[in-house]
């Protein structure tokens, strides 16, 4: 089992930064990888940006160029650092990780709200 932990979340002018956290703890050396997700008021859960374990990263059409995903192995924490927030980035953030063996495991959310 892996338990995921986000902070970081609030509110935020257009144009602002933030930088959100997600700690795991648990079965860590079972995660292969390791990304952001956002859900908005009546609309699906979507991928922002994803780190493998060999470091690879990828992102969002949306958010490229203005969010950057990083990670660091020995507090077992991804980071999201979110430039230039835009009205349309509120959302809540849901950290993931997917295992070797295939589980999903994900946080409680933190909300993100850009106002204009």
């Amino acid at each position: 089992q892996v338990q995921l932990v986000e902070s970081g979340g609030g509110l935020v002018q257009a144009g602002g930064s933030l930088r959100l956290s997600c700690a795991a703890s648990g079965s860590v050396s079972s995660i292969r990888v390791m990304g952001w997700y956002r859900q908005a008021p009546g609309k699906q859960r979507e991928l922002v940006a994803r780190i493998i374990s060999g470091g690879s990263t990828a992102y969002a059409d949306f958010v490229k160029g203005r969010f950057v995903i990083s990670r660091n192995n020995a507090k077992n924490t991804v980071y999201l650092q979110m430039n230039s927030l835009k009205p349309e980035d509120t959302a809540v953030y849901y950290c993931n990780a997917g295992s070797v063996s295939a589980d999903n495991y994900w946080g409680q959310g933190t909300q993100v709200t850009v106002s204009s």
